[in-house]
């Protein structure tokens, strides 16, 4: 329980301060425990920050399918249900925490390393299995099945991406739906059978 708790107070901290500044003792109070606890559950800030991008990863991650439970024979319903699924992660919650790992990269190469493993590689080794699954099914015709995953999920990064890491206006839900369709009409047009 305490743990949590210190989970949820690093983001607060963190946002006021960044990790660098942030202290163990804005952190805690933030969280509603004491340093004390902060230290013996995760060893250090660092730890602390390491458990928080863990635990936002895998949250984040859980929304997303595997390729097995996606059916081959639908790719642009498929398409249009991930693309809105990393669309939701390119504009919402998660860029908080992406900004914070952007802001310790040199620091914590560890954290950027199990953050980009665990969230964008995965969710591209996933669109690529499924990608070849279609490809088999022949409701596709892709090639290099990571580079079209790649390509992909590419198209969500664009400005709407860039203000919202830089905490500009975020695109709206009209856009948004517009950026979507558009990049499933593209890569349809690109690799569809």
């Amino acid at each position: 329980m305490c743990d949590r708790a210190a989970l949820a107070g690093l983001p607060a901290a963190t946002q006021c301060h960044g990790l660098e500044r942030a202290s163990v003792d804005a952190i805690a109070a933030d969280a509603g425990v004491s340093k004390m606890t902060v230290y013996s559950n995760f060893g250090s800030k660092e730890g602390l920050f390491e458990a928080v991008v863990r635990d936002r990863t895998v949250a984040v991650m859980a929304g997303f399918p595997g390729a097995g439970a996606l059916d081959p024979n639908q790719p642009e319903k498929v398409l249009l249900v991930i693309g809105e699924r990393f669309l939701a992660l390119a504009r919402g919650d998660a860029l908080g925490a992406l900004r914070a790992v952007y802001g310790v990269a040199g620091a914590q190469p560890e954290v950027c390393r199990a953050l980009y493993k665990e969230g964008p590689e995965r969710v591209m080794d996933e669109l690529a299995a499924y990608l070849l699954l279609a490809s088999s099914a022949g409701t596709l015709k892709v090639r290099n099945p990571l580079q079209a995953a790649d390509l992909f999920l590419s198209m969500f990064l664009g400005s709407g991406h860039i203000r919202g890491m830089l905490k500009l206006d975020m695109p709206d839900t009209r856009e948004n739906k517009a950026l979507l369709q558009e990049a499933v009409r593209v890569f349809m047009r690109a690799y569809g059978a």
